[in-house]
């Protein structure tokens, strides 16, 4: 009986609601053709949508059924008040069909039929949009929301400004899904124009509306191209229709990654051809992508980024490995873009892009078995970087190269407008022999390598920076051997030049060696360039143009002992950090009969300790 007696009022207040809809419902069919019905009638649906509606064609309406229709024509609708005031969408007509909330369920659009369309999309970069159905600063998700079951848009001219994800569309797009009762058909979504001022296309296959479901996931299927790049992949509605929720995997390709800025917004670097792939996987404002691979030339890289963007601003997360990693796979050269005339750099000019400085925060470690730059190999490289307040921080960075241990420090500020580098870079023990020749036994020195490098610079690539440093540059050897032939030669004697005529391979112990070289706007100043062997002091001079990356030394030989007929001329290094050229000016030189040879030893503990 107590039981009976809660019922009781529940059953009359549901009676009563219903009876007030039907009376409401029945008024409004009464006046919606009148000068008051149309405006109370545009007013409600003002309140629905949370959005200013004016329609300045017929309008009907059938709302006495539990699946009310509206048909307008020349229809405006605002934008909502979380956006900037604007046009949102303009139609021609606008049939929709309703679903009304009951108990169990909430209602909503379940079918929509759009002619004539003209949308004027948006979203500011902290996500707020036009085409939101609630205002998203108090949104909530809706697991039960109603399902349409029909569409059919066509040929609606679509303009897109979305700041969030860095994409501007000018085209058209169509979609289509007039599946009934038992007419199982997909929905289609196909659109062309203009993506990020390039032509592009994309289409979007789904399963049949009419028969999804709350309780199944929904299945989709993508394909995007943008003149060679092509991005497909299949995706998954866990919770149908919750796009907050998405799950999805997916493959591109194309002649150069930063290319892909054109399909998805996202801003990468040149390199040649590339492929791909990953997972990626949508929870709400988290993003995140796994299983990555991305191959291009000889390198690769794998692994994992993550996005939060609850903040406003994005926050990453990411971890990347790689087997092999060659410098000369990335930059405008390896994408074909480098001026025909450009001399091959060594420095990569790939750049960094200024969005990646601009994040909330960034927390990164990478490790890869192998980089290479031109000839020179780093292995078991390592860093952790991470990116605050628009300052990226690279350290600790370590690498071995060539037996020997490379560190590093730096820090890029991107809250200038041209970012401002500091770079810190340690090697010791390093052995030289391997350097030159992948034979250690034939190269033309060897020892064991200190340097350090401290410059500070401007630019978003590793030459930009290097083109305009400031700064200091030294490197020391303390023993080790030239091989004969290039020692004899700076000394530039008939025994010297018959040595390399028969290739002789035989050393001379080197008893130390410097380079130190003062940085200023982009030039490597020799201040004091030597290496003092048995036979000879060899000491040198000149500039080394890190924007072009053209050499420009002159390196001479002392005799320590006599030497007959000597031709006393300077050995010039020329050529490129990539492919440096001896050559012996026989201009303006002139032979001795004999040199006594006044060269001494140098003290190499006190050089070499004061250039630690």
């Amino acid at each position: 009986m107590k039981d009976m007696r809660m019922v009781r009022p529940i059953l009359m207040w549901t009676a009563l609601t219903f009876g007030a809809l039907i009376l409401i419902g029945a008024g409004l069919i009464g006046i919606a053709g009148t000068a008051y019905g149309r405006p109370l009638l545009i007013h409600f649906f003002d309140r629905f949508v949370e959005r200013p509606i004016r329609v300045d064609g017929d309008l009907q309406a059938h709302l006495f059924s539990f699946s009310p229709q509206i048909v307008a024509e020349k229809v405006t609708v605002g934008n909502p008040q979380w956006t900037p005031p604007g046009v949102a969408v303009q139609a021609d007509r606008i049939s929709v069909s309703l679903r009304l909330p009951t108990l169990r369920r909430s209602g909503g659009i379940t079918a929509i039929e759009v002619q004539g369309a003209t949308l004027h999309l948006i979203r500011d970069a902290a996500g707020r949009a036009n085409w939101q159905w609630r205002d998203p600063a108090k949104r909530r998700i809706n697991k039960n929301s109603s399902i349409v079951r029909s569409v059919s848009i066509r040929n609606a001219r679509v303009f897109l400004d979305d700041a969030k994800r860095h994409l501007q569309f000018a085209g058209t797009v169509s979609a289509q899904d007039l599946g009934g009762p038992g007419d199982l058909q997909p929905l289609r979504i196909d659109g062309a124009g203009q993506l990020n001022g390039r032509a592009a296309s994309f289409q979007i296959t789904g399963d049949p509306l009419v028969s999804a479901s709350h309780r199944v996931p929904y299945r989709f299927r993508f394909t995007e191209s943008s003149a060679d790049s092509h991005l497909e992949g299949n995706g998954v509605l866990p919770e149908p229709f919750v796009i907050q929720i998405t799950d999805a995997t997916f493959v591109a390709t194309g002649p150069d990654l930063k290319d892909l800025f054109f399909l998805t917004g996202v801003h990468l670097i040149d390199t040649g051809n590339y492929r791909l792939s990953g997972k990626v996987e949508r929870r709400d404002k988290l993003t995140t992508f796994s299983d990555l691979i991305v191959t291009s030339g000889s390198s690769d890289v794998r692994g994992r980024v993550a996005s939060d963007s609850s903040s406003g601003r994005p926050r990453f997360d990411i971890d990347l490995r790689s087997r092999v990693l060659k410098l000369s796979d990335l930059g405008l050269r390896a994408a074909g873009r480098a001026p025909e005339a450009e001399v091959p750099l060594l420095l990569s000019d790939a750049m960094i892009s200024p969005n990646v400085l601009h994040v909330e925060g960034a927390v990164a470690k990478y490790h890869a078995d192998r980089v290479e730059l031109g000839r020179i190999a780093f292995e078991n490289v390592s860093f952790d970087t991470t990116i605050a307040k628009d300052v990226l921080t690279v350290a600790p960075l370590a690498a071995t190269l060539s037996g020997g241990l490379v560190t590093a420090h730096l820090t890029l500020d991107g809250s200038k407008a041209i970012p401002a580098a500091n770079v810190d870079l340690r090697i010791a023990a390093a052995q030289l022999g391997p350097l030159f020749k992948k034979d250690a036994a034939a190269a033309p020195l060897e020892g064991s390598l200190q340097a350090r490098i401290r410059i500070v610079g401007s630019g978003r690539s590793v030459h930009q920076v290097a083109a305009n440093a400031t700064g200091t540059v030294t490197a020391q050897m303390s023993g080790g051997a030239l091989r004969k032939s290039f020692a004899e030669m700076t000394d530039v004697d008939l025994r010297g030049l018959g040595l390399l005529l028969v290739k002789d391979k035989k050393d001379v112990a080197v008893r130390c060696a410097l380079a130190r070289f003062k940085a200023q706007d982009g030039t490597l100043i020799a201040q004091e360039l030597l290496a003092d062997t048995d036979p000879v002091l060899i000491t040198g001079e000149g500039n080394i143009h890190l924007g072009s990356e053209l050499l420009d030394l002159a390196i001479r030989g002392n005799p320590k002992g006599l030497r007959l007929l000597r031709l006393r001329t300077p050995v010039l290094v020329q050529g490129t950090l990539r492919h440096p050229l001896f050559h012996i000016p026989v201009k303006d030189s002139h032979f001795m009969l004999a040199d006594r040879g006044r060269a001494e030893d140098v003290n190499c503990t006190a050089l070499l300790a004061e250039n630690q």
